[in-house]
């Protein structure tokens, strides 16, 4: 019988501890959120014990039952601030009226909670799936951690690319793209788009520490950190200026992009001679480019340049002046020609080291053939490896066997 092997324990709250128990930290953290949920009562509600007190322990039985509900009361508000979307408001519509979303200060605890819940995730996928799939792959160390990083981010991209598409379509925003413009600025969200957003941000976010946990290498590590600080000034820069509908059909161009790419890297581990998703990648690259300069100029530069209300009042979130309209133009067009930059020296240098293969085999010299040895026949032929006289007798003379 094959004993367990002992898992290596390490002293509470050390380094190696957290590392290797982080996941079941942030499982803690969510417990805590959750259970506080279950204490909701009605102001006025008592225990059945306390129901059942007559008499003299009448008013005692009232006031310890007021206490405790309002106990209990401030224990479920306080979990819903973790775990629902804040600075609710109802809009009076046609058909009655809608509850939507503003941002404030309140958000960074709903966040925080959401960053926990990514945490737990992470360590799932990273587990019970990639984890699998790398021990049969064989992989170098390096290609190991390339392996993780791309697994985790095509699970991401894809949930986010459904999600995204789903909200897109039934906010309208697809069908008419005068919607990312009008009506701004856009203060008031729908609850699915002001959730996406939190959880965007607390993906990103998640990303930061999981470089800690993961043990990524040193020579990755400013890599990843230029594309995650990247999302996150993106995705807040939209969520704070009032940008939410522009933001949600760029995310939708750019996520479809990196899960193509990310998708490739995977299957190209699994097998180095399968490039033809890198192929199919390079092309919807450069498209994806121009589409998102051409949406991101026609609706800040064109679109909100010709709306009414042009002053600056962050009190009801318009940023609509010219000086905010260059700053975002400004740095949209400098993240993508700095992601184009990148994508054409790194196409160039792949080439150079293809050619550089091809010519290098070109240059190995072919075996030069052996030229068939002469034998040169005075008299008789080859048999055997025997020169023999024409008359089929040996050359060499025959022992005589001694008597």
């Amino acid at each position: 019988m094959a004993f367990r092997r002992r898992t290596k324990s390490y002293p509470l709250f050390s380094q190696e501890f957290v590392i290797h128990n982080h996941a079941d930290i942030g499982f803690c953290v969510v417990l805590c959120v959750l259970i506080g949920l279950m204490f909701e009562r009605s102001p006025g509600a008592l225990s059945p014990v306390l129901e059942g007190v007559v008499g003299k322990t009448h008013v005692t039985a009232v006031a310890l039952g007021a206490t405790r509900s309002s106990a209990s009361k401030v224990t479920a508000k306080t979990a819903f601030l973790f775990i629902l979307p804040q600075y609710n408001i109802s809009v009076p519509t046609a058909d009655g009226e809608t509850v939507h979303y503003h941002y404030g200060p309140k958000d960074l605890v709903t966040i925080l909670f959401y960053v926990f819940i990514t945490i737990i995730l992470h360590a799932v996928v990273q587990e019970y799936i990639l984890d699998k799939i790398s021990k049969r792959l064989h992989l170098s160390k390096v290609k190991h951690s390339k392996f993780n990083e791309s697994g985790q981010l095509v699970i991401f991209h894809l949930s986010s690319v459904i999600w995204c598409f789903y909200v897109v379509v039934t906010e309208g925003y697809l069908t008419n793209p005068r919607s990312l413009w009008e009506d701004y600025p856009h203060v008031y969200l729908p609850f699915q788009v002001k959730f996406f957003y939190l959880c965007q941000l607390a993906y990103w976010l998640h990303a930061l520490p999981e470089l800690y946990f993961q043990k990524v290498r040193k020579e990755e590590i400013p890599r990843q950190l230029q594309y995650i600080c990247l999302y996150l000034v993106h995705i807040a820069g939209a969520y704070l200026l009032n940008l939410s509908r522009l933001g949600l059909i760029l995310l939708l161009l750019q996520y479809s992009t990196e899960f193509l790419f990310h998708m490739a890297r995977l299957f190209y581990f699994a097998d180095e001679n399968n490039e033809k998703l890198f192929n199919a990648w390079a092309a919807v690259f450069g498209i994806t480019r121009l589409f998102i300069l051409t949406l991101a100029v026609l609706a800040i530069g064109f679109g909100l340049a010709r709306m009414e209300n042009q002053a600056f009042d962050p009190e009801k979130g318009n940023f609509n002046t010219l000086l905010c309209r260059l700053c975002v133009l400004l740095l949209v067009c400098a993240a993508q020609a700095w992601l184009m930059w990148r994508f054409i020296h790194s196409q160039l240098r792949h080439w150079r080291e293809y050619w550089n293969e091809q010519s290098a085999k070109r240059r190995v010299p072919a075996a030069p053939r052996l030229p068939a040895r002469l034998i040169k026949r005075e008299s008789g032929y080859h048999e055997n490896g025997v020169v023999k006289a024409e008359n089929g007798t040996s050359p060499r003379t025959k022992k005589l066997k001694s008597p």
